[in-house]
């Protein structure tokens, strides 16, 4: 859907304008796993970025490190727009520690990238459940897919949601500026 309207009072919206938003996941453990967290959180998308987190995997980490590493990898795959590489990693952080919150909120952003809106929002409501680090960005990319659905009201809710939690981020303000309520 690439217009929707709603009466909210008075609602005008159009496309979304920016990308997916990723949750990150900070681990200390090992030198080569910090600077993969680095490179996710710096939204790096570089062959070095990757092979940093891949080396850091044979680190022998522990179940939480690993999944936070397979998460922040698949943050870089998000990156290069490889996300199929992504949801694999999304996926096996996910079967190594279900209840890591970021591990279905980020899956759920890979699946928003693919057009996959219902997909998108049951993963990060589940990942909404497990109480993540930067709720914001969950919320956010919830209010993209169901935009895109044409749910217009909930879209305005988690836009406005994700505001009030990170009042200095910018995204969710840029959308927030396309509504008119009256």
């Amino acid at each position: 859907m690439r217009h929707a309207s709603l009466a909210l009072a008075t609602l005008l919206v159009t496309m979304p304008m920016a990308g997916a938003a990723s949750a990150y996941v900070v681990v200390a453990a090992g030198s080569l796993a910090h600077a993969c967290y680095q490179n996710a959180r710096a939204e790096l998308d570089s062959a070095q970025a990757i092979e940093q987190c891949t080396a850091a995997l044979a680190e022998g980490l522990n179940a939480h490190n690993r999944a936070g590493t397979l998460i922040n990898r698949g943050i870089i795959y998000m990156n290069r727009r490889a996300y199929d590489r992504a949801l694999a990693d999304f996926d096996a952080a996910i079967a190594l520690q279900p209840e890591l919150a970021e591990g279905h909120i980020n899956r759920g952003a890979a699946l928003l990238a693919q057009d996959n809106y219902a997909g998108a929002i049951a993963a990060i409501d589940r990942g909404l459940d497990l109480s993540p680090e930067e709720p914001a960005r969950a919320y956010y990319n919830r209010g993209v897919a169901h935009e895109e659905l044409g749910h217009v009201r909930e879209a305005y809710r988690d836009y406005r949601q994700a505001s009030d939690l990170a009042p200095t981020w910018g995204p969710p303000q840029t959308e927030l500026a396309r509504f008119r309520v009256g």
